[in-house]
């Protein structure tokens, strides 16, 4: 059972309903994870314009999904794991790709590049070596896409630790985490 509280859309505050209606508007659903954010309003509404920018940028939705699978897996949120290995496949990832994307591997050798990318952000905080910038711009992303990359990283891992605290009662199909994620 969730530790953190969850809204009911249909009894919430008026600026949470709305913002949990422009979710259902979404996804069809309303998922756990927003219903607890939007205990606070704030919290729900910065994740969603946070996630809403990011998807103005040039990063595909799908590399965004395989990014939010590299952080789920390193930071072994299994709620993240799930969700977005639904949201990855609505997105257009593939089932090899979304089996492989908790372990920083892609069939695409450009989202491949990315993914170790991020997943070295994730491990180094940040403190990435000039080898792993080198890789990623060698891979044909510019310092744009890498910002992206790094923001897809923090919004994710904003979610992973929202998700650890309030441990979110699960409402997607469980998918195991990777074994060697996090290490």
């Amino acid at each position: 059972m969730s530790r953190l509280a969850a809204v009911d859309p249909a009894t919430a505050e008026p600026a949470a309903r709305a913002l949990l209606d422009k979710v259902a508007r979404a996804l069809g659903v309303t998922p756990n994870m927003m219903r607890g954010m939007a205990v606070s309003p704030a919290v729900l509404d910065a994740y969603l314009s946070f996630g809403a920018a990011l998807g103005k940028g040039h990063l595909t939705a799908g590399v965004r999904e395989q990014i939010a699978l590299v952080a789920a897996a390193e930071n072994s949120c299994s709620y993240c794991y799930a969700a977005h290995n639904v949201l990855g496949a609505r997105a257009g990832v593939s089932a090899a790709d979304l089996s492989a994307g908790g372990s920083a591997e892609a069939s695409d050798p450009r989202t491949a590049a990315a993914l170790r990318f991020a997943r070295a952000v994730l491990r180094e905080r940040g403190f990435v070596s000039d080898a792993d910038l080198a890789d990623v711009r060698a891979a044909g992303f510019g310092d744009g896409e890498i910002g992206e990359i790094v923001g897809a990283v923090a919004l994710n891992v904003f979610t992973n630790y929202f998700n650890s605290v309030a441990q979110t009662d699960l409402d997607f199909p469980a998918v195991p985490l990777p074994v060697e994620a996090g290490s």
